[in-house]
């Protein structure tokens, strides 16, 4: 069904050649090695090897083929993507629930693959990293008191990695805002607590924002900041959707802007489309600091592209060196 579904949603863009669609994860291991696709979409749950079992097969042998996962909205799957995704999965979707019709499905599916598919299809056919707008230098005398992490497609192993090289004593707060649905997010704070020597997990309403926390935004949940009774404090909410995302960037890192001024840092990571920018001017105005991950350690080069094109980065910085270049940061001044 979920086959046959996909094969149809993707038939119907002119840009998009469909040529296999495999039964299982054994058929689809001899269809990959043997039709070279630009982009490999995998269930979670098949047959005689399921997609985790395949991803182990295919990302080794194609290392930068795009590898998008589809899972259900559990636990199960929501443990099972993250899994996948730090086993070298490029992305995920999810499947269809609570849908009336199957044009509903076709259009839930259709809304979240093909995008991705263009995306990460396209990343294969870009030669040498493109040059950026670096910001013009800005004189600054505040020290960082604020971390927020914008990320999307690719962002999951990229903050493994970097709240994973922060030290324990890392002397500001931490809030991220990475899109994922209700369910995966509360596992993966789970599993990036387990990686990093600070304390991480999911943001609930009311939350205090200190140094040695990091909180990570809700799915389906807007995350922001507010400062009452001189107390700095999480706020969630159910707003409009902003880049077609909850949680998505730019609330939190305008709330940031406002509430901490001069003394945010902003780090952009790996990610489709253009969340983060506009929170990124307006950390900008306020004179704070903005780093994004470089193109040629990114998955897609989307959200830190938008944000280096603009030139509204201080540094562009490859993924393995963030981590370093945060700590000198919230040291003090932005070294140049």
């Amino acid at each position: 069904m979920l086959r046959r579904l996909i094969t149809s949603v993707l038939s119907q863009d002119p840009a998009i050649e469909v040529v296999g669609a495999a039964r299982d994860g054994l058929e689809a291991i001899e269809m990959v090695d043997a039709l070279l696709p630009d982009a490999v979409t995998l269930d979670v749950e098949m047959p005689r090897l399921d997609g985790l079992g395949a991803l182990a097969v295919i990302h080794p042998r194609h290392p930068r083929l795009p590898i998008i996962m589809f899972s259900t909205l559990t636990e199960r799957g929501a443990a099972s993507t993250l899994e996948a995704l730090s086993n070298g999965a490029s992305d995920y979707v999810t499947k269809p629930s609570n849908t009336g019709s199957m044009a509903e499905s076709m259009t839930e599916v259709r809304e979240q693959l093909v995008p991705r598919i263009k995306a990460l299809a396209g990343v294969r056919r870009v030669g040498a990293a493109r040059p950026v707008v670096r910001r013009q230098p800005v004189p600054r005398h505040a020290p960082c008191r604020l971390l927020v992490i914008a990320s999307s497609t690719g962002g999951p192993d990229a903050l493994a990695q970097v709240l994973g090289a922060l030290p324990g004593d890392f002397p500001v707060p931490v809030l991220v805002a990475q899109h994922m649905p209700p369910v995966f997010t509360t596992m993966f704070a789970a599993r990036l607590d387990r990686v990093s020597a600070l304390s991480v997990r999911e943001a609930v309403d009311g939350d205090l924002v200190v140094a040695g926390q990091v909180l990570v935004a809700p799915g389906d949940r807007h995350l922001r900041i507010s400062r009452v009774a001189g107390m700095v404090r999480a706020r969630l909410d159910d707003g409009p959707k902003e880049n077609f995302c909850r949680p998505a960037a730019d609330p939190l890192f305008r709330s940031a802007a406002e509430t901490f001024g001069d003394g945010v840092g902003a780090l952009v990571l790996t990610g489709m489309g253009h969340d983060g920018l506009a929170g990124c001017r307006e950390i900008a105005e306020h004179q704070g600091r903005i780093l994004v991950q470089d193109e040629a350690s990114s998955v897609v080069w989307g959200m830190p592209g938008a944000v280096a094109n603009a030139g509204l980065a201080d540094e562009v910085v490859p993924l393995g060196e963030i981590a370093q270049r945060l700590t000198s940061l919230m040291a003090g001044m932005l070294r140049r």
